[in-house]
């Protein structure tokens, strides 16, 4: 919501419509669309989904005719940015040096960009077949990290130099109050080629996947919040659902939190957001850093009381090797991600940057404290893998894939018994 607000600046600064309008219609709809069920909301993500695919599609291939010198201007850019004014910006340093701080200081908007990966295993509980659709969901998502992310990033890297002037934070502090949304390297793109009414259409279709985004974390933080009340890890209150199944109370609570948003409305909204992404990029970091050793002590579990490699619906493809090498790499972007704040303009000497701290390290101590909070509070102690119970639940998985299996051999049935019959009809007319 509060990238949203940034969006729609674009059109209408600050000054004329207070952000926190923005954000009141935002949350109205998003609740809404939650809690009309699961059923409207996977409706309405899978169209928005298949805009989205359809988008980025178009812009990567927009971005390579551009930068062939297709675009009004027939300016053949090809990789002239990579020379002048280069491929890297230097950052608090010069030469070297700061051109590798520059790189690494990416890996906080990096790893927000990447967040949400792995929420594919939430849905795994209301699924329809989930050994099926799960791993291929699973597999789909590297394709469109690799098409989509990597495509996309290397292409615009070749239409807009990181000088630009129309770039968010490389504006001047005369100017910064000007920036917008207009500064998204896509739109900034289309802008230096000098084509009209496009820079429009497409941040209105940022501000749509703003939007998207917005309505899947809801439904994510409420899912999750349900499945903790669930095990008995979160207030029973937040088990409870109505009588369509949508956890009301889990949504009200993660829909409190999202007031936060109104922020806002006392602060530029840049500065609110690069707290936002601080916050939500340590906690991304955490949760991935949880699911890798989870994954590690599951693979000791399972060869320990041998379930053989065969019997599971999906293997991660380096195995527990991967999951080594991922740890230490995310535990080490935890501790470095905003290094910034410890390097210090001669000018300013002594103005640590506390803000920017706390909302990049608070989850480290909170995470510690909550695991071992909880571990001290219920007296729980490491699982041993050969008592680990790899098994609770997976009759009821069963149960329900050998009925989604029957039904759809029975819908395939009629299916082709309809199809017999037409074609019958079609060949006595004829």
């Amino acid at each position: 919501m509060t990238a949203g607000a940034m969006v729609i600046s674009y059109w209408i600064p600050p000054e004329k419509v207070n952000a926190g309008v923005w954000i009141t219609i935002f949350l109205v709809i998003v609740v809404a669309i939650n809690y009309f069920g699961v059923k409207f909301f996977g409706e309405f993500e899978f169209w928005l989904s298949s805009f989205k695919v359809i988008v980025i599609l178009g812009i990567i291939l927009m971005s390579f005719i551009l930068m062939l010198g297709g675009g009004p201007d027939h300016d053949r850019k090809g990789f002239r940015y990579w020379k002048e004014p280069g491929a890297f910006n230097t950052y608090k340093m010069d030469g070297a040096p700061g051109r590798f701080l520059a790189f690494w200081s990416t890996m906080v908007s990096a790893t927000f960009a990447y967040l949400g990966t792995e929420l594919v295993g939430v849905t795994v509980g209301e699924a329809q077949n989930p050994r099926k659709t799960i791993p291929r969901a699973i597999k789909l998502t590297f394709y469109r990290i690799l098409v989509f992310y990597v495509t996309s990033v290397l292409l615009v890297g070749t239409l807009v130099p990181y000088n630009s002037p129309k770039l968010l934070f490389a504006l001047s502090d005369d100017n910064k109050k000007k920036g917008s949304a207009a500064a998204s390297p896509f739109v900034v793109a289309i802008e230096l080629t000098a084509i009209p009414i496009l820079p429009h259409i497409l941040n209105a279709c940022i501000l749509l996947f703003v939007f998207s985004a917005a309505n899947s974390d809801l439904y994510i933080a409420t899912r999750t919040i349900y499945g903790l009340a669930r095990e008995g890890k979160a207030p029973k209150i937040f088990a409870r659902t109505d009588r369509r199944g949508v956890p009301v109370p889990a949504l009200a609570i993660s829909s409190i939190i999202a007031l936060l948003g109104y922020m806002n409305v006392s602060s530029d909204s840049k500065t609110v957001f690069k707290y936002f992404v601080n916050l939500v990029t340590i906690f991304g970091l955490l949760t991935w850093i949880s699911i890798l050793v989870t994954h590690i002590y599951f693979v000791r579990a399972r060869k320990a009381q041998g379930v053989p490699e065969e019997s599971l619906a999906y293997k991660a493809p380096l195995g527990v090797a991967g999951s080594y090498f991922a740890l230490g790499f995310c535990i080490l972007i935890a501790f470095t991600k905003n290094f910034d704040v410890f390097i210090h303009n001669p000018k300013t000497y002594g103005n640590f940057d506390y803000k920017n701290f706390i909302t990049a390290y608070l989850g480290i101590p909170l995470y510690l404290i909550m695991i071992f909070g909880y571990k001290f509070a219920t007296g729980s102690k490491g699982v041993d893998p050969m008592t680990a119970d790899l098994f609770t639940g997976k009759d009821e998985i069963d149960r329900e894939e050998a009925l989604y299996l029957a039904r759809k051999e029975a819908e395939t049935e009629k299916h082709n018994n309809a199809g017999w019959f037409y074609r019958t009809f079609v060949s006595w007319l004829f």
